[in-house]
């Protein structure tokens, strides 16, 4: 342990399910959360918080970077060290972006950058972490190691295969005013699932990844879902109806995650503002659009230098 050591972290937005991946398939985004988190002697707490949701975020050891931390801590069975976290959050919070992800992932990577030469973490080791506290790995599979990401659980945990974008797939999020819980979406959900959906929903996962990897052009076939998607729509019907809208449109439009943000995969970046005017001219909500890239570097950690800005 090294008293003083400070740690930068950044960690990206994360967009789940992409349609028919559900609990599967996640995208690292080009938004972030960044952090700066010092060594303080056991038993202190600063906590400092600007950006998005600020005003949400808890001071004390409640937070979840901090039980992040103290979770990696009591796993290595170390002592936890008093903590300075210095946080500016740019992920949206309640949108379907991973907030929560991106702050799991954040807490597991400024652990691991403290303890930078005592103990090595390994990556198996930070996804099985990050998992125990978000309890499925699709959001912070992408969140620590970028792209696309497939994330299981097999035998032997968690586990991911990371894959790279075709360079003409162009995210936009269209993210409005309010919020969706993301275990009020999922208690919508029914227990089962026809065969028939089933195998929908197969056979549009298989597309997707060779939609984003080598075709573009079949981005619209292959974001179709029949799992989650419509069963959820009654506690977001604006969501839902710009996605229907944009579909009709002819462009792959997802919920984001749980939601309420929409995720559009255009195949090209011309054709992102069409769907931002669409989406101003179909509802009553207001859409904050987001023109986005791929994130394909992840979750970053390093050493700050002492006397550095």
């Amino acid at each position: 342990m090294v008293l003083g050591r400070t740690v930068e972290v950044t960690v990206p937005a994360t967009s789940a399910n992409l349609g028919p991946g559900f609990d599967t398939l996640g995208l690292a985004l080009s938004i972030y959360d960044s952090l700066l988190v010092t060594e303080l002697p056991a038993g202190e707490l600063e906590i400092e918080v600007s950006g998005t949701g600020a005003d949400e975020i808890p001071r004390d050891a409640s937070n979840l970077i901090v039980r992040t931390i103290a979770h990696v801590y009591a796993d290595l069975g170390l002592e936890m060290p008093g903590l300075r976290i210095i946080a500016e959050n740019g992920v949206p919070h309640g949108r379907g972006l991973g907030s929560s992800g991106a702050a799991v992932t954040a807490g597991i990577l400024a652990a691991k950058g403290l303890l930078e030469g005592e103990v090595e973490i390994g990556d198996a080791d930070l996804l099985r972490l990050a998992t125990e506290l978000e309890g499925h790995p699709d959001n912070v599979a992408p969140a620590l190691f970028g792209g696309l990401t497939i994330a299981w659980v097999g035998e032997r945990g968690p586990q991911h295969k990371k894959l790279l974008v075709h360079r003409g797939v162009s995210p936009l999020v269209l993210v409005p005013s309010y919020t969706m819980s993301t275990s009020k979406a999922r208690s919508l959900q029914p227990p089962h699932v026809s065969t028939e959906d089933a195998v929908f929903n197969v056979s549009r996962s298989a597309l997707l990844i060779a939609a984003l990897m080598q075709s573009p052009e079949l981005l619209l076939d292959a974001t179709a879902d029949r799992l989650h998607q419509d069963y959820r729509a009654e506690a977001m019907p604006e969501t839902q109806r710009l996605v229907q809208a944009l579909r009709a449109a002819g462009f792959a439009a997802v919920v984001s995650g749980a939601g309420p943000s929409v995720l559009v995969l255009a195949d090209g970046p011309g054709s992102r503002q069409d769907a931002v005017e669409l989406a101003a001219s179909v509802t009553d909500t207001p859409w904050d659009a987001l023109l986005l890239a791929v994130d394909v570097r992840g979750g970053t950690v390093g050493e700050r230098a002492e006397g550095s800005t």
